[in-house]
């Protein structure tokens, strides 16, 4: 497996009532990377980390991760950070400030592209409505699918994953579960969309993470992985398995049964707490979960699937997963 790490959460970083850590430079967020074990790879945010307002070009990144060895699983491209996008940038009734949302996205893509990097993420968070009667959902998911559609279109060799999520900053966010996401791309009818999977997102939107992997891997459209844990009612950033140990085991079997070999990447909020040491728990723990299964056997784990007795499943998981013997 290989892991990377969303790098805006190495640098200076907000919530409503206290700043975390201090601003970094791109190389000195490398840097820390470089330092935690088992990462290989970095998910960069267009505009405000590279491209031409940050003042970071495709060369300058290039020298960059070779100077510590990185490669890039994404770049992420921040449609809800201007000023105008801040009741929706996608979805927003005015054209200009959607054309300016679908340009970041193109903007993206060229960036990805030269840079060699065949993914594109994409987290509509402005786009979404607070209020009964607020908005017309019909137009708004016209200008989902014109969106989505004009970004699938320019270069299509780089794939544009369109990651969901319940709410934040909106209270209901259009795009809110996989379900919603693939109905979009279905509806599109392009190949080269793709959907972000982020564990935590799939908790907060009441979902079962092992069985909307599966739904993804049976959908035939490309899909990418964000690790990371919450308490279920509200999007925390933890780090994997401090709350939904099990559940994390189990979407870690569907992994490994599909074969996944992509970029494993961390949306992991450090705040209060060494960021290395929290990073480095993503990457050891999915990779001890992985020894167990592998040391237990898929084909093993998956006799006790719709076996009609749980209860000896559950012995198992006690004795074998759990090791209380």
């Amino acid at each position: 497996m290989k892991y990377s790490l969303i790098t805006s959460f190495l640098g200076q970083t907000k919530d409503r009532f206290h700043t975390y850590n201090t601003p970094k430079t791109l190389d000195e967020k490398f840097a820390t990377v470089a330092g935690i074990p088992g990462y290989s790879g970095v998910e960069v945010i267009y505009p405000y980390e590279v491209g031409p307002a940050a003042g970071i070009s495709v060369e300058e990144l290039q020298k960059t991760l070779d100077k510590y060895g990185l490669g890039v699983s994404a770049i992420n491209v921040n449609v809800k950070g201007e000023p105008e996008f801040v009741s929706g940038g996608i979805t927003s009734p005015d054209k200009a400030v959607r054309g300016k949302a679908i340009q970041f996205i193109k903007e993206a893509k060229d960036f990805a592209a030269e840079i060699g990097v065949n993914r594109v993420t994409c987290c509509p968070l402005g786009d979404g409505f607070e209020f009964p009667f607020q908005t017309d959902y019909q137009r708004a998911w016209g200008y989902l699918e014109e969106a989505f559609g004009e970004g699938a279109a320019h270069r299509p060799e780089v794939i544009l994953h369109i990651e969901y999520k319940a709410k934040e900053t909106r209270r209901h966010c259009f795009l809110a579960r996989a379900a919603d996401t693939l109905v979009l791309i279905n509806k599109i009818g392009v190949k080269n969309l793709g959907v972000t999977m982020d564990y935590g997102h799939s908790i907060l939107a009441d979902e079962h993470p092992a069985e909307t992997l599966s739904v993804l891997h049976s959908s035939g459209y490309p899909y990418y992985i964000h690790i990371n844990d919450n308490d279920k009612t509200w999007d925390w950033d933890f780090f994997t398995g401090s709350h939904t140990l099990l559940e994390y085991i189990e979407f870690i079997f569907y992994v490994r049964q599909f074969g996944y070999d992509d970029f494993m990447t961390s949306d992991t909020h450090p705040t209060r707490w060494d960021m290395q040491k929290m990073f480095g728990i993503n990457a050891r723990l999915t990779e001890k979960i992985i020894a167990l299964l592998d040391r237990l056997g898929l084909d093993a784990i998956r006799d006790k699937l719709d076996n009609g007795d749980y209860p000896s499943t559950w012995q198992f998981i006690e004795e074998e997963v759990f090791g209380l013997k």
